[in-house]
């Protein structure tokens, strides 16, 4: 049988839902500290691309047809930046029909946003907490934190972010439900020194959100599921709108009374409603368009 790449370890799972079964292949990066940014982009994207040779996919009697790319929270970042990048591969025969993002972590430009500012001090994920896990993906100074609470990374004196401002403008991409009375966040004078000491921070494999609306029509078909108290909420629904904009069909599937990391509650005694509704609502997803 064909292994995947070392850096990989994997297993298959048979789950019946509906009468219907699954095989998902579980892939683990090597993780922070071991490595930091670009490592883990690279071993999901090399695991991909290994995967989608079409010996190794009839060696596991996988329809070429039906594959999905799929991650919740920093994995739905991944699947989404080795999504972006299988599209722009002239070189693949085949592709994903699908992907799905659970709560995904798409940016680091704008540590303001409603949901950033509803949800600061939201348990599980806080915005100093989320903050501090982009410093150790890049393996940055955590000295920064508080420059990056206040946008000073991305003020309009930082000449690197400015042509990324626009693929980023909440107030034009939020409904008003969700952007509700908070204000924009806009430093005038910053700290270029950041993006100087962490360019990664506009760097598209990491923030896939800034991505050009050229890439973004190339995507396949989207499922993004957020959750209202969860400080991540509008980086997916800002990716769907986007998304949408670029032309892709997408089915954003926001959950009023949930929480970020809430599919993981699924079995007894942590059997949370929030964790069943959203499991069952992605596996119908899956079940109609997969």
């Amino acid at each position: 049988m064909t292994p995947l790449p070392r850096c990989f370890k994997y297993s298959f799972i048979f789950t019946m839902y509906d009468e219907v079964l699954y095989w998902e292949i579980l892939g683990k990066y090597r993780l922070v500290p071991e490595v930091c940014f670009p490592e883990q982009f690279h071993d999901a994207l090399r695991a991909t691309k290994h995967f989608l040779q079409a010996d190794v996919l009839a060696e596991y009697s996988v329809d070429p047809s039906r594959i999905a790319i799929s991650g919740d929270s920093a994995g739905g970042n991944l699947a989404a930046a080795v999504c972006q990048q299988l599209s722009k591969d002239e070189h693949l025969t085949i592709r994903p029909k699908l992907q799905a993002l659970i709560y995904p972590v798409l940016q680091a430009f704008d540590f303001n946003t409603p949901s950033y500012q509803q949800n600061m001090n939201m348990p599980v994920l806080p915005r100093y907490v989320m903050i501090n896990y982009w410093i150790d993906y890049f393996n940055g100074n955590y000295d920064l934190a508080h420059s990056l609470v206040i946008n000073n990374h991305t003020a309009l004196d930082v000449g690197q972010a400015l042509s990324f401002r626009g693929r980023l403008n909440w107030t034009s991409l939020l409904p008003s439900s969700f952007k509700k009375n908070y204000k924009p966040v806009i430093q005038t004078t910053g700290k270029a020194e950041i993006i100087q000491e962490i360019p990664a921070l506009l760097d598209v494999r990491a923030v896939p959100l800034l991505a050009e609306n050229e890439t973004l029509q190339l995507q396949p078909k989207t499922y993004i599921l957020t959750c209202e108290n969860d400080v991540l909420r509008d980086d997916g629904v800002m990716y769907a709108k986007r998304l949408e904009h670029a032309g892709v069909e997408v089915t954003l599937d926001h959950f009023d009374d949930c929480f970020h990391g809430c599919m993981i509650f699924t079995i007894w005694p942590t059997d949370f409603s929030a964790g069943i509704q959203t499991r069952n609502s992605y596996i119908k997803w899956l079940d109609e368009n997969l």
